[in-house]
């Protein structure tokens, strides 16, 4: 639990104020103490000699008998607690007085000069003061007069009262002048605070106290209209990037259907070009047919010509089919064995008439791991990029052409990654931007459908993967396909 400021200063204030008077009253006690335990032994002594000469001078012209009431009678006063008259030899004659202190004088005292002994009984310090008598025979008078503190112990609390009157005064005066000064203030700009935080937009300076606590509260008011300011003109940003927001999304919108009917354009064109060419040369051939006159061997060249171009619109169809619909690999399916789709790929290419005088080789880094794409798509994929690639040797009459396979895994994205480079002229500048899109070709009319390549992309990305193009430095196209890593099961 965390004390507030009020009770922080009120016990640094406390442990500040015991620091300071705790020494000084032991001080002044110790100093009172010892001035009245002198002042005490000086009147001992003082009263002890008084004594010892009165009872010697009795002592010269009472009887003994009545030394024993005027002993008495000092017996108390003065802290005098006994009092004994000793012969020549140190032997007690009479004595007087407290059991313990009387036990304080020793016997056999012999008369001489006068002669004062600190000594201690069972109830505290005192003096034992010795005055030799002459008359009316040698001897001397023992007094015992205590000179314990007790007679300062209520100077010393009067001293201990006054002390702590003061400390408590200095407390009270230092709290309540630290509370208007510093906490009052700190609490408004406290609860100040606590109201901008809930909501409020302005904040309230407190009036008084410290000079530095003025200056914070108009430091924090300068600080709240800055902030509003900054407020103000950010939700301006804001509003006008919602704006900005809203007009690009509705841009892209339109450029979205734009590219929606741009494509469908191009693809109905492609489409209209493809299959209308042949059905232009099948309607032909049937007018031909159905005109007559032609003998049996003309009618079965024409024929054989309207199945080609039906075969032709067939093959169109299909390959416009494989690529709106292109085959997703299932959980669980046949991942793709990279080294088992290039080497059944190659072994398909190689022996086709367009591929001879084409040097085709692969470099197949070892151990590589199976990919996501199934392996009839993995086979596919790398055919259409082959032939591709031997189409384009062909027409660019490259002597002698070369085809490489690269295949191996990129770091660290851990994908696998199959390359297709070929030697001859490199990508078409008008077909750049649109290589991947359907009906996209730089074939003659006949050779090609422009899907290829279409069919590729959406083989490799219905696995997960990427396919891009580009020109070599040293002449001739590359062709990237990336797949990502099956997972083992």
């Amino acid at each position: 639990m965390r004390l507030g400021i009020r009770l922080q200063l009120l016990a640094a204030l406390g442990a500040l104020l015991g620091l300071a008077f705790v020494p000084l009253f032991f001080a002044v006690a110790s100093l009172t103490s010892a001035s009245m335990t002198q002042a005490r032994e000086l009147s001992a002594r003082a009263l002890g000699r008084a004594v010892a000469a009165h009872l010697a001078t009795a002592r010269a012209t009472r009887p003994p008998a009545e030394l024993e009431p005027l002993i008495a009678s000092y017996l108390g006063q003065g802290g005098v607690a006994a009092i004994a008259v000793l012969d020549a030899s140190g032997n007690r004659s009479t004595s007087l007085g407290n059991a313990a202190a009387l036990k304080a004088i020793p016997p056999g005292i012999a008369p001489g000069a006068e002669e004062i002994r600190a000594v201690r009984t069972s109830h505290g310090a005192a003096l034992l003061l010795i005055v030799p008598s002459a008359e009316p025979e040698p001897g001397s008078v023992a007094v015992v007069i205590r000179t314990d503190a007790e007679p300062a112990a209520p100077l010393v609390r009067l001293v201990a009262l006054y002390t702590g009157v003061m400390a408590l005064s200095l407390l009270v005066f230092a709290y309540f002048s630290l509370t208007r000064l510093i906490v009052r203030p700190i609490d408004e700009l406290s609860r100040a605070a606590g109201r901008v935080a809930a909501g409020a937009r302005s904040l309230e300076v407190p009036r008084g106290g410290a000079r530095e606590l003025g200056e914070l509260g108009e430091s924090l008011s300068r600080m709240m209209a800055k902030l509003r300011a900054d407020e103000e003109a950010l939700r301006t940003k804001i509003a006008e990037i919602e704006r900005y927001a809203a007009d690009l999304k509705s841009a892209q919108q339109r450029l979205i259907r734009s590219e929606r009917l741009a494509s469908v354009g191009r693809l109905s064109a492609g489409l209209a070009h493809e299959i209308g060419n042949p059905i232009a040369a099948i309607l032909g051939f049937q007018d031909l047919l159905l005109e007559g006159g032609l003998d049996p061997r003309e009618q079965r060249d024409f024929l054989e010509r309207m199945k080609r171009e039906t075969e032709r619109i067939h093959h169109v169809l299909r390959d416009l089919l494989d690529f709106a619909r292109p085959p997703v690999r299932e959980a669980g399916g046949r991942p793709g064995i990279v080294e088992v789709a290039v080497r059944d790929a190659l072994s398909l290419v190689k022996p086709q008439k367009s591929a001879r005088g084409i040097e085709i080789s692969a470099e197949i880094e070892p151990s590589l791991p199976e990919v996501t794409l199934p392996p009839e798509g993995l086979v596919q994929v790398l055919l259409n990029l082959l032939l591709n690639a031997i189409d384009e040797l062909g027409l660019a009459d490259v002597k002698p052409g070369r085809i490489l396979v690269r295949a191996h895994q990129t770091k660290p994205e851990g994908m696998v990654r199959l390359e297709v480079l070929d030697n001859g002229r490199g990508l078409a500048n008008e077909v750049r931007d649109t290589l991947f899109e359907p009906f996209v070709t730089t074939k003659e009319v006949g050779r090609g459908t422009g899907l290829g390549l279409a069919v590729c992309r959406g083989l490799v990305e219905s696995a997960g993967g990427s396919i891009f193009a580009s020109d070599r430095p040293e002449g001739g196209a590359r062709f990237v396909v990336d797949l990502p890593v099956a997972e083992i099961p």
